[in-house]
């Protein structure tokens, strides 16, 4: 992760994909949301969703998931390059979280994370607070998850 100062709005990652298959379904849901559309092909297929469909929390848990896989990377390529990594700090929670469409069985998931605000915090000067837009869109491009996050990143320290 970078310092606070080497990053701008409109800057993006892509984390990664993962595609939701059947059995990872019905284990997510029998352990944290247990619906019978998550849990049953023939009860998701006869619900709204017309299929085996993710729990729009397991559906957020990937994105976290995929989120602490990428600032491993970015840790390891910062000690390869014989670089300190920088460490970002805790998220003070998110706004908006919205499960477009289904995440049905057998869907592919991309997810992406773009900076979206930027503000320097006067009462921690060490702090800057930044302002993300997640997203998700399956494999016909579609939109299916969004949600707008903050985290603190430390701000480089003085020369």
């Amino acid at each position: 992760m970078p310092y606070f100062e080497d990053v701008k709005i409109g800057d993006r990652r892509e984390l990664g994909s993962f595609t939701f298959l059947a059995d990872d379904i019905k284990k997510f849901a029998a352990k944290f949301d247990p619906q019978p559309f998550h849990l049953d092909e023939e009860a998701g297929r006869k619900s709204v969703f017309g299929g085996l469909a993710a729990s729009g929390w397991h559906v957020s848990a990937i994105f976290m998931k995929l989120t602490v896989a990428h600032f491993k990377r970015d840790a390891e390529a910062a000690l390869a390059r014989g670089e300190k990594p920088v460490l970002s700090g805790p998220s003070p929670g998110f706004d908006n979280l919205k499960w477009i469409k289904p995440v049905l069985a057998g869907d592919t998931l991309t997810y992406l994370s773009e900076i979206s605000s930027l503000r320097v915090l006067e009462s921690r000067p060490q702090w800057g607070l930044v302002g993300f837009l997640n997203t998700a869109s399956n494999q016909r491009g579609e939109l299916v998850f969004s949600f707008e996050g903050k985290a603190f990143l430390p701000r480089k320290p003085p020369v």
